[in-house]
């Protein structure tokens, strides 16, 4: 084969690499705009400030547990206590808040997600035993000393706290909810964290590949944890809109969100082998799901068919990410 020859197999490759990283970037978005100009056209309230207003507040929640979900599966972990996590954390938030005041009890909240983040990856990391496994049965623990704390009632602030413990649905900037800025302001900030720092290339080596980044001198484990720590704070701070939502909190809510936030990274374009995804798209991927179920309500269909339509997605993307990972190659 004559040199011109090899080069332009290489450049071949080289495009063929970018169009497949394009792909994986901002296929996502094209997905969101065919959605938005479907329902546009099809509905007569979509476009409505209030719909509009809505669905951001309701993204709010998945849409925190999915930056989680990101961080940790670019890791190369997964985080099935979220939602356990989530659920505790508003527990001992609204505990708090009736000794102490809604604000340290909002604090008290967070904490708790972050400390409950550090022990779920200090058992990954300690116990050696895959991370899928291993979160699976702490958020059985986490689900069952939420029923424990709470003796299986439900938990209420006290009645003359109950007007400033929904602060997370007052109307704020541009009419959005108290909740939509804490969760975009949030998403920003981790969007950051990930994508410009020295934490953030960490977290995409050690995904990519865990052996080469220890021998670099990275610390895996550390790492692993950080990321465990980030989905904490995220599950609590989703756990608090919930809970201002409802004016309470009780050991049952959000079961089985954790996986509609690893569907929305998954969605998004986040490798399930960990090393490639970004915040925006697992959050565009929250959104997307949120799309699909407020598409179902205002066209009227049978919320039935809206876990099958899910599915797909799931699986249409996860087929995505493997072809192009073999054209990568």
């Amino acid at each position: 084969m004559t040199v011109e020859a090899v080069a332009e197999t290489s450049t071949s490759h080289t495009s063929s690499v970018r169009r497949a990283s394009r792909l994986r970037d901002y296929g996502i978005l094209v997905a969101l705009v065919v959605i938005v100009v479907a329902l546009s056209l099809s509905t007569s309230t979509f476009l409505s400030t209030s719909n509009l207003v809505n669905v951001l507040d309701q993204c709010s929640v998945v849409g925190l547990l999915a930056a989680g979900a990101t961080v940790c599966i670019i890791s190369g972990v997964f985080d099935l206590t979220a939602s356990a996590t989530l659920a505790l954390s508003a527990i001992i938030g609204v505990q708090v808040v009736q000794h102490f005041g809604v604000p340290i009890g909002f604090a008290a909240a967070v904490l708790t997600g972050a400390i409950l983040g550090l022990i779920t990856g200090t058992i990954v990391v300690r116990s050696g035993v895959n991370s899928f496994i291993a979160t699976l049965a702490t958020s059985i623990i986490y689900r069952g000393l939420a029923v424990v704390v709470t003796s299986g009632v439900i938990a209420y602030p006290l009645a003359e706290q109950a007007e400033d413990f929904g602060v997370l649905t007052w109307p704020s900037v541009f009419n959005l909810t108290s909740a939509t800025v804490v969760f975009i302001v949030v998403v920003a900030a981790i969007a950051v964290l990930i994508a410009a720092t020295t934490f953030g290339r960490r977290v995409y080596a050690v995904g990519g590949n865990a052996e080469a980044a220890r021998l670099s001198g990275i610390r895996v484990g550390q790492i692993h944890v950080a990321a465990y720590v980030v989905s904490g704070i995220c599950s609590a701070l989703a756990g608090l809109i919930l809970a201002s939502r409802a004016g309470s909190a009780q050991s049952s809510m959000a079961t089985g969100m954790e996986l509609s936030a690893i569907a929305a990274a998954v969605i998004g374009g986040t490798s399930i082998l960990g090393g490639e995804g970004a915040i925006w798209r697992g959050v565009v991927g929250a959104l997307l799901l949120t799309l699909i179920g407020n598409g179902f309500n205002l066209l009227g269909w049978n919320t039935t068919y809206q876990q099958v339509v899910q599915g797909c997605l799931i699986l249409l993307a996860v087929t995505v990410d493997r072809y192009l990972r073999k054209r990568a190659r």
